[in-house]
Formats: structure tokens, sequence, C-alpha cells
């Protein structure tokens, strides 16, 4: 596994790369270039992308980078985890051949000034809590892509709005790459892993897996035939009321699959999504729910 920490080390790599899945290729091999782009803090969800990679590709790249620009003034990129060492050795644990490790001046050096920003699917949900996260995911998004020039990417669907944003975001800028969401990863009592679970003390914790539990509350609602987007919300936010006292709900949202738009009267696929700010974590999840099973 190789290390990089500039631009031009990056697309070097990549050169000899192709060159090298080029004639593997003759023999059958893969001849895609796999990214996963991260913040680093590395669980059971990176991993997963980092496999489903390794499956699929015939090179893998990491990036590992706590991106300035998609944090709020009041949030917490000073107190994000940064075990870089750890993320190496899970990196090369799972098969990674190359990790792209920037500094903030090399993403964003003096006089920067651009900024992509997509419309639209933005708006709400997340947008609505944290303006401007979404103009910061993109521009990294976009200057990754264009760096690392992968042929897939893999991204989780626990965050689902970003999945569908950075989709969104391919699609209008044509980009060559294509989105591959992977499914979200959860702990035993069903709390989808994040790098923010570490904030979590024992008491929150405890509450924080009631968010999964009111999704399928919902789940369950909609497959006995509850078709009001607003009395499955209700009895969402009754469920966390009860169970995650600790937690106050910055939305539970019942919205397209593709558009994100919100939903009144369930005829089709919904995803249910919710975010919820217990004192040291704001965490959110989602479920996707077919109503025809």
């Amino acid at each position: 596994m190789k290390k990089a920490t500039t631009i031009e080390q990056v697309r070097e790599a990549i050169g000899k790369a192709r060159e090298k899945l080029r004639q593997a290729s003759q023999q059958g091999g893969s001849n895609l270039i796999g990214f996963v782009p991260t913040m680093g803090a590395l669980h059971a969800g990176h991993f997963s992308l980092i496999d489903t990679a390794r499956r699929e590709c015939g090179f893998v790249v990491v990036s590992i980078f706590v991106n300035p620009t998609q944090f709020g003034p009041n949030e917490d990129y000073e107190r994000y985890p940064r075990p870089l060492e750890q993320d190496l050795a899970g990196c090369e644990s799972h098969g990674v051949d190359l990790v792209f490790v920037p500094t903030v001046e090399q993403m964003y050096p003096a006089g920067f000034s651009t900024t992509v920003r997509v419309s639209g699917v933005t708006e709400m949900m997340e947008g609505q809590f944290r303006p401007g996260h979404f103009d910061g995911v993109c521009t990294v998004v976009a200057k990754l892509f264009s760096i690392v020039g992968a042929d897939v990417a893999y991204f989780g669907a626990k965050d689902y709005q970003q999945a569908v944003v950075i989709k969104r975001m391919v699609a209008d800028l044509n980009l060559p790459i294509r989105i591959v969401v992977c499914p979200t990863i959860r702990e035993k009592d069903g709390l989808a892993i994040s790098s923010r679970n570490t904030y979590l003390d024992k008491h929150e914790r405890a509450q924080a897996a009631s968010l999964y539990g009111s999704l399928q509350l919902a789940e369950e609602l909609i497959h006995n035939g509850q078709r009001n987007a607003k009395e499955i919300i209700r009895a969402v936010r009754r469920h966390l009321a009860e169970h995650a006292p600790l937690g106050k709900i910055d939305y539970v949202a019942v919205v397209d699959p593709e558009s994100l738009q919100p939903i009144d009267e369930i005829k089709d696929d919904v995803v249910i999504a919710l975010a919820v700010r217990f004192p040291s974590a704001r965490l959110i999840d989602n479920i996707r729910v077919d109503v025809k099973s």
C-alpha cells in the first residue's frame, strides 16, 4: 500500500496503475479504479465500502481528509477524531492500494475561491439544519474526483441525502464516474455505525439505538397499510420522545427516494430520514421502505 500526500503523487500513482490494469485486463482482471472518500476515523461502515471496492475493482484508492468547508461554525471540526496511523493500518489490512492524505493547504491553496453548489436536493433535511454543508461536500468531492480520476466511487446509505446530492452533481456535470451506494452497517442493537458515536456517553448510547427502532416502527406501519406520511412522522416522533428523551429531534421526514421531496400520501417507495441531536453528538439515520413488499 502506498500513501500519497500531494496531488502530483496521486496522479503519478494512478497513471502507473492504469497501465498495469490495462495489461491485467487482458488476462481477465478488472481494469476499474475504485475510490472511497472518507474523513478518516474509519469503522466497519467504511471498511464495508472498501471491501466492496476491492471485490469489484483492480485498484482501490481511499482518501482521508477532514474537510473544513463542510463544517458549520459551531460544529465539531476541531475535535473530529483523527487516528491516522490506525486508519492507515486498517486500509492496509483491507487491501487498499493507495491512500491519499492531503493537508488543508493542498486541497484549498491560497486564493481558492470556487464552490460547487447543487440546488434542490440540498435544501431540505440536512441542508435546512446545516447551511452550507453540502456546498462543502460537493466542492471537496468534485476536487477528489478530479484528482483521483477513478471509475467508481463508493458511498454509504447512512448518509442518504449526501449520496443523492453526489449523484445529482455527477449527472449535472457529466463527470465520468459511477456512484455506488452501499448498505448501512449497524451495531447489534441497530445503531448505524458512525465516527461520531464515540462522542456519546453511556446514557446517550443506550438511547441512540431507538433511532433505528423508530424507523423500524415506521416501516411496520407502512407494511400494515398506513399511507399517511404525517401519521408516520407523528408515530416516529412519539417513539423517540419516549425512548430517547436525551435527544432533540431536528427533523423526521418521509421523502421521495430520488427527488427527496416530502411525500403526503405514500404510494410507492419512500425514504424515512431523521436527525436527533444528543448533548454529545448529532446522529442521522434513514430507512428505505418498499411499499410493495
